[in-house]
């Protein structure tokens, strides 16, 4: 049995659809204001099918809080789910359309009231038909149900026949159910304050397990978990877990969770916690049969996650150069997997940029690291003289060439300030001449070799 519910007028911010999964799960939406739910099996909840309707009238008539949607409905039931939909459509109040008997009750419904739509018959076509149905004097439902189904088949073809079988509520379909919005959202509020991390893993376990489950259900990950937690001093501790790759396994989630629990604990007792996640596609990768495997990724996460914890999160991460001048500034960032196309587009410009770079006469630079500690003979300000000496290498020689020097300066309110002078010096050495870069702090007034040119 199959029960239609239309709705003259529903406010915007109520849902005709929300008000019928009250009574099916199995629910189709018609148009704005109309839905078909399936009440096979409700008696059990309801009783019968009339008690059903009259209960679904009752309820709608109820103000949004208490799940009614203010207005007044018209309910029909029949086995057949067109049936109910023409009945609900021009009949007001409730209709019962008991099996077999859908003519005694749509039988005088005029031939523009049926509905070609239900049946995915195209509008031009469905007026041709009904054109010609005039033609032949045929005026009703029951009229175009009482032809030979011979005949209409050979003048009207299979649209003919399925106008034929609508009219006369005998169309045999499933519903198209109208799947809920996915929730990837989980929360739970507890009767009593949880002031320690081991009950507090098990309510985070049972909140993961449902959340890894509907991601598993719609074949969904997630690269970021938000954590809520509404403490008893009225105070909300909130944490966001940013994965570099989309995973769906609740075991490393809640071992991810209690690392950064013990890194960041809340400042008193839980009372409610809740867990939702933003839905991203699994990355699909096809290993190569001769290419080393690389280490799994949630285990790399999860020891990465216990390496910040020994060493602190700001010592943990991928190197990011900084936008400045400072020699060799750079900040530790969470490492996050890139978007594959807009790195082949970056290369692209990258492979450009060096193709032109490579037509061009220029220098390479060699950096040491560390920068070699230097004694420099200086007259009125000028290096003429250069020695220094390092485990790997050697640098001393005079100076017969220099440009500079270029001083830099930056974070003078900071106590690690930075202020140097750097100079490009040609050294002769044996008869053999190289270009090498030094600098000297103004600070601590020490002299460096930074590198040579090549």
């Amino acid at each position: 049995m199959f029960a239609c519910i239309h709705a003259q007028q529903v406010p915007a911010e109520l849902s005709l659809t929300e008000f019928a999964y009250g009574f099916s799960p199995i629910v189709e939406e018609v148009r704005g204001g109309m839905v078909v739910i399936d009440v096979e099996g409700c008696e059990l909840l309801f009783g019968s099918a009339y008690q059903l309707a009259n209960e679904v009238v009752q309820r709608a008539q109820k103000p949004r809080t208490e799940g009614g949607v203010e207005g007044t409905v018209s309910v029909s039931v029949a086995a057949n789910p067109d049936a109910a939909i023409h009945a609900a459509t021009y009949l007001k109040g409730i209709t019962f359309v008991s099996p077999g008997e859908e003519l005694t009750c749509l039988g005088e419904f005029p031939l523009d009231r049926l509905d070609h739509s239900l049946i995915e018959v195209e509008k031009k076509v469905a007026d041709e038909i009904l054109e010609t149905l005039k033609l032949w004097g045929i005026r009703t439902f029951a009229e175009l149900a009482s032809l030979p189904v011979e005949g209409v088949s050979e003048r009207l073809g299979q649209a003919g026949l399925k106008l034929q079988q609508l009219a006369a509520g005998k169309t045999e379909r499933h519903l198209k159910v109208k799947q809920p919005a996915p929730v990837f959202a989980q929360s739970l509020e507890l009767e009593h304050a949880v002031a320690e991390l081991e009950p507090l893993s098990f309510i985070f376990a049972r909140l993961l397990h449902q959340l890894c489950a509907t991601l598993n259900a719609y074949a969904l990950a997630t690269n970021e978990l938000c954590v809520s937690m509404q403490l008893e001093d009225q105070t909300t501790h909130e944490r966001k877990l940013s994965l570099p790759y989309p995973m769906r396994d609740h075991k490393v989630f809640l071992k991810l969770l209690l690392l950064d629990a013990e890194m960041h604990p809340p400042q008193a007792a839980v009372r409610a916690v809740s867990i939702n996640c933003e839905p991203v596609k699994p990355r699909v990768l096809q290993n190569g049969l001769f290419v080393p495997l690389a280490p799994a990724p949630d285990k790399l996460e999860l020891t990465l996650a216990r390496l910040a914890k020994l060493v602190g999160e700001e010592n943990v991460g991928s190197p990011t150069l900084l936008d400045t001048h400072r020699p060799d500034a750079f900040s530790l960032k969470h490492f996050t997997l890139s978007d594959m196309k807009s790195d082949r587009r970056k290369r692209r410009k990258i492979g450009k940029r060096k193709l032109a770079i490579a037509e061009q006469p220029c220098l390479g630079f060699r950096m040491f690291r560390p920068p070699l500690r230097a004694i420099v003979q200086a007259e009125q300000g000028w290096p003429t003289q250069i020695s220094a000496w390092g485990k790997q290498r050697s640098v001393y020689g005079k100076v017969v060439h220099l440009a500079g020097p270029w001083r830099t300066t930056g974070d003078w309110w900071r106590d690690d300030r930075w202020a140097r002078d750097e100079w490009d010096v040609m050294l002769e050495r044996a008869g053999q001449q190289t270009l090498y870069r030094v600098y000297r702090e103004l600070k601590t007034e020490n002299w460096y070799v930074e590198g040579n040119y090549d």
